[in-house]
This record gives structure tokens, C-alpha cells and sequence, in this order.
């Protein structure tokens, strides 16, 4: 392919919109443009990467056995109301009606739509397993699209289900799929690891998720170097520490007043202390029951850890009148000391952090006041301590005790083993040999195509451009040709060399422009093509061309005369 000939609009600068250094490069190298908040085109280039990591994609499914199949993007509403998920999704799901009134969403996932199409058809146990597969544009109406295709409106995946009429198949599905993720990685050139994650809105009974190591990676990572577990830190399961308190250091408590100390931080520096001494009180709403949760002033609440811990559904911030009800007090001034005392129906839970806090601080339950030297085990009834916060430096494996290191990621697949979460809600059932009836067991498992190929540059790329791993790369070579229109050598070694890269199954992109050398390199570089062949006057001149590896900085002259050992060397 002449670039010449080739629609690939480079930028020598991003716009100041692009938020991240991936859509930065993707844009600049004219991979993608933007249409709108979360939307964006795929130009030439960017879709050669998107399709070929669709087809290790691809390859891998069906090497596991998985069917592919294609399915509507618009789905009813009857189907997403029989599984609950109409209402309880949020507003990321977009809602429509046709001219009739019928109403509809626009498919963030497919879980209700397959379970549909296989109760329709499955109904023996001798049918099962089977697992089915697509690619699909998906949308989510992100309230904040941020991070380029990264975390978009609309977007490009892979979805995958399995149903299966015992746990055996079930989780022999889950493993399939993990081991086929973990060659699809592999293929794709990164540098990833497998972490247990919190299921989300998905549902499901657990799953694990597939994160590309990476500094900008927007999760964090809890990795213990003892026994290898590793968990994204809202799933990271914490040690709990062993205090050793003595009751006789316990001060009486005092009330202080706290004006216009609204934080955490403003609180501990008006009383001169540490915001490790101060306990937090949280109020919300689990499937609409309020709950009270505690964690010490210098950690951050796990959410999804207070919603498996209570089973619930919905988990959601109490509203202002809710918290008053609930703690006699005014919003963001709750003291938990005395607080079952006070209303003993509510459920208290406390992070295991908060056992050891001696002398510490709480809302005073009153506008400006906190009190000082509260001591859990003598002044607060809680129901239960348990591991509740997001894991921070210093927590220990909940596994082996080990401390724990981190890292940064970027999730680019996910697999869930949903059990029987959606086919019990909408009777999707098989018959046993008994010809008794049972719900499916289910599976899905899910892959970002459009983020694997922002990840790829978020792990690789240097300050001129991205850098390809090969096998994602949307050409081989990038043979620059310097002097292309005005020196018939150049152009005869030039047409040459790419005849000889493409017969040995080399894709090249050449760069035969009438453009400074400048100009033709800086691009090269941007687009980050694995390799770099320049002829020119001076290199046809010598009998020669220059070989350059993207991710090396040295070049190096090479005889054209040897250009098929250099070829099958390349091939290697």
C-alpha cells in the first residue's frame, strides 16, 4: 500500500480534548477522529488493528469450542423487565420507543438476549452444553466518556455465554474461556495478569478480570508477591490486623467544636491528630433497608465489598432525610458511639481497621461538634468487623499475611460465571434425565476490542509515537522511500523490496510522498509500524537501504543484495 494513496490524516498535535495518551496517539496517528461526546470513527488504519485483533479474537473462541452467532444491538424492554435489570440498571442504559410505543434499549450487554434465544431451543439436558459468541457495537450512556475509546459511549466487544446443566460444565466453560483469554493476551503481545474482580451490575457468584499492565492503567491492582493472589483493589481481600488494646489507656469522651470542618482532613488538623484517628460513619440503602458502615479516616469504603456482604442488589448512598432518621443527627456530623443504643433495628458494620483506633475521633451528632477519645470496643456496638475498605500500601493478603505490592492496569476482558442469576429470573429451563426441570448454569465472558487496541499503546509507545506489538500491528513495514518521484533507482529498489516483503507475507506500508525526510520519519515513528526500511539516493547510491526496529533507537545499513536473508530473517 502507498501511503500516498492510503487515508491516513496524521496530526503533528492532539486535540485538547483528548484526555489520555492513547486517544492523544490514536488521533494524531490517524487512527480514529471524534464524532461526539463518547463517539468515535474508525479510520483505515485504526480498523486494520481492530480487525486483526477481532481475529485472534475470533480464532481463539472456536478453537474452545464457542459458536459465533449475530445478534440485535436493540433489545426489548419485556426481556431486560423479566430480569430485573429495566430498572435497576441506572441511566447508563438508553431507553427508547418506536412509533408504536414499544419499548427498547440499546444493548450495553447481552445477557437477556441469548438467554432468550437458547430457552427458545434448549430445553433437554442432553442439549447442554453450548457456549455462543459475537462481536457487537455496544452503548453505554457514560455520564463522563473520558480516556478516548477507553472508556466511550459506544464501543466494540466480544460476548460470550455459556449455559450448562451442571456445575462440572459450568465451570469447565469458566475455564475454558479463562485459558482461551489467556492465549488471546498472549497473541496480542502484552504484558497482563489475571485478577479477581467484584462482578458489578453483571451479577454472578464470581469473576476475574484481564488487566494490561500499565503505568497510566485506570485500576489499581493489589499483588501479593508471597502466593501470587491478585485482586483489583475493590476486590482485594485484606488480613484482618491484630490489636493488642489496653482498656486502661481509654480517656473519658469529650465534645470539641469543629466549625467549618467539613472533611476528614479539616477535622484532624483543627483537633492537632491523625486522620487515621478518626472514624467515619456511612449511610446507605441496601435493596431499600438503611445500613451503617465505619471505616477509619484515612481509608476509602469498598462498596462492592459492603454489597456482597449484605447480599443485596442495589447498594445506595442514604438520602439526607434517611441519614437523619437513621442517626439522629445532621448530615456528615453522625457519631456511631451510642448509635445502636439508640436504634437498635439498625445494622452496624465496621472494617476491621476500625478495632484498633485508641482515642479516637466521631461526629458529635450535633452542627460543628465531633468528639474526641471514642474507643470502639467500649463505646461502640457494631453487629459485625469485617474486611470493608479499598486495599491501600501496607494491608497483607487475606490469603498468606504476605503484604501486598501494586500496580496499575487496564481491563481488557472480563469473565464471569453467572450461575443462575438471569435464566432463573426469566424460567429459561431444561429438563434433566428425570425430566425434572432446572434453570440454566451460566457463563459470560467478555472482551473490549476497541480498548485492546488503546491498551496496546497505553503499555507501548515512546515520546515519537506508538509502538506496535507485531502480531496487532496494521502493517509490517514501513518503507520510507526518499526521492521515490525523481530517482528511477530508488523507486525500482523501493518497488522491489515491497514485492519481496508482500511475497513473504509481509504487509507494507510504503511512505513514497514527495515530503521532507523529516516529515516521512516523524510519521513513521508516530504510526509505530514494528519495522523500518528507508531507501533513498544515498543508501541505492551505496548499494544499501537502512533497517530500523520501532522499539530499538539505532539504525543500521544493509546490503540490497541480501534483502532476502534479511527478509527471512524479519519472518523469523
Amino acid at each position: 500500500m502507498k501511503l500516498s494513496q492510503y487515508y491516513v490524516p496524521t496530526l503533528k498535535e492532539a486535540p485538547k480534548d483528548a484526555d489520555n495518551l492513547s486517544a492523544q496517539l490514536m488521533i494524531r496517528a490517524g487512527l480514529i477522529r471524534k464524532l461526539g461526546s463518547g463517539l468515535y470513527e474508525w479510520l483505515p488504519l485504526g480498523l486494520r488493528v481492530l480487525k486483526k485483533v477481532e481475529n485472534i479474537v475470533r480464532e481463539e473462541m472456536d478453537r474452545a469450542g464457542a459458536h459465533e452467532i449475530w445478534m440485535p444491538i436493540i433489545q426489548p424492554k419485556e426481556l431486560w423487565e423479566e430480569s430485573g435489570r429495566w430498572a435497576h440498571f441506572g441511566d447508563q442504559l438508553l431507553k427508547l420507543e418506536d412509533r408504536k410505543g414499544a419499548g427498547f434499549c440499546v444493548s450495553p450487554t447481552a445477557e437477556e438476549e441469548v438467554t432468550d434465544l437458547l430457552r427458545k431451543d434448549v430445553s433437554s439436558y442432553k442439549q447442554l452444553p453450548v457456549c455462543l459468541y459475537q462481536f457487537a457495537t455496544k452503548f453505554r450512556d457514560e455520564i463522563r466518556p473520558r480516556f478516548g475509546v477507553m472508556r466511550a459511549r459506544e464501543f466494540y466487544m466480544k460476548d460470550a455465554y455459556s449455559f450448562a446443566a451442571t456445575d462440572e460444565q459450568a465451570n469447565d466453560w469458566y475455564k475454558r474461556m479463562y485459558d482461551a483469554y489467556t492465549r488471546i493476551f498472549t497473541r496480542c503481545g502484552f504484558q497482563f495478569r489475571a485478577v479477581e474482580a467484584d462482578t458489578g451490575s453483571i451479577g454472578g457468584s464470581f469473576s476475574n478480570e484481564f488487566m494490561v499492565l500499565a503505568q497510566n492503567g485506570e485500576d489499581l491492582l493489589a499483588v501479593c508477591p508471597a502466593c501470587s493472589y491478585a485482586a483489583n483493589t475493590e476486590k482485594a481481600e485484606i488480613k484482618a490486623p491484630q490489636y493488642t488494646i489496653n482498656p486502661a489507656d481509654f480517656q473519658p469522651m469529650e465534645k470539641r467544636p469543629t466549625p467549618q470542618a467539613y472533611t476528614v482532613e479539616d477535622v484532624a488538623k483543627l483537633l492537632n491528630v491523625g486522620t487515621d484517628k478518626l472514624i467515619k460513619l456511612l449511610v446507605f440503602t441496601a435493596d431499600g433497608e438503611p445500613v451503617v458502615a465505619l471505616v477509619r479516616g484515612d481509608h476509602e469504603l469498598n462498596e462492592p465489598k459492603l454489597r456482597t456482604l449484605l447480599k443485596c442488589t442495589e447498594l445506595e448512598k442514604a438520602s439526607e432525610e434517611v441519614y437523619t432518621q437513621v442517626t439522629g443527627s445532621p448530615v456528615g456530623f453522625a457519631g456511631p458511639q451510642g448509635l445502636k443504643e439508640r436504634n437498635p433495628k439498625i445494622k452496624i458494620f465496621a472494617d476491621n481497621y476500625v478495632k484498633g483506633v485508641v482515642n479516637g475521633v466521631a461526629g458529635g451528632n450535633e452542627v460543628d461538634v465531633h468528639v474526641i477519645n471514642v474507643n470502639p470496643s467500649r463505646d461502640i456496638t457494631v453487629d459485625a468487623y469485617c474486611d470493608l475498605k479499598v486495599a491501600t500500601e501496607g494491608d497483607c493478603c487475606a490469603k498468606c499475611g504476605k503484604k501486598f505490592t501494586f500496580t496499575r492496569g487496564i481491563e481488557v476482558g472480563h469473565v464471569f460465571k453467572l450461575g443462575t442469576k438471569y435464566s432463573s429470573a426469566m424460567k429459561a429451563e431444561f429438563l434433566d434425565e428425570k425430566q425434572t426441570a432446572h434453570p440454566f448454569i451460566m457463563g459470560c465472558y467478555g472482551i473490549g476490542i476497541s480498548r485492546v487496541v488503546a491498551a496496546a499503546i497505553e503499555q507501548s509507545h515512546d515520546e515519537h509515537g506508538i509502538i506496535w506489538p507485531a502480531p496487532m500491528a496494521p502493517f509490517d513495514v514501513a518503507l520510507v522511500a526518499i526521492d521515490y518521484d525523481t530517482n528511477p533507482e530508488v523507486q525500482k529498489a523501493a518497488d522491489e523490496m515491497t514485492a519481496k516483503l508482500q511475497a513473504a507475507g509481509l504487509s507494507v506500508l510504503m511512505d513514497e510522498r514527495d515530503e521532507r525526510p523529516g516529515v516521512k520519519f516523524k510519521d513513521a515513528d508516530l504510526m509505530g509500524l514494528p519495522h523500518r526500511v528507508v531507501i533513498s539516493s544515498r543508501t541505492v547510491k551505496d548499494g544499501q537501504f537502512e533497517y530500523k526496529k520501532r522499539s530499538e533507537k539505532d539504525a543500521v545499513r544493509k546490503d540490497l543484495a541480501q534483502a532476502d536473508a534479511f527478509i527471512a530473517e524479519l519472518k523469523k
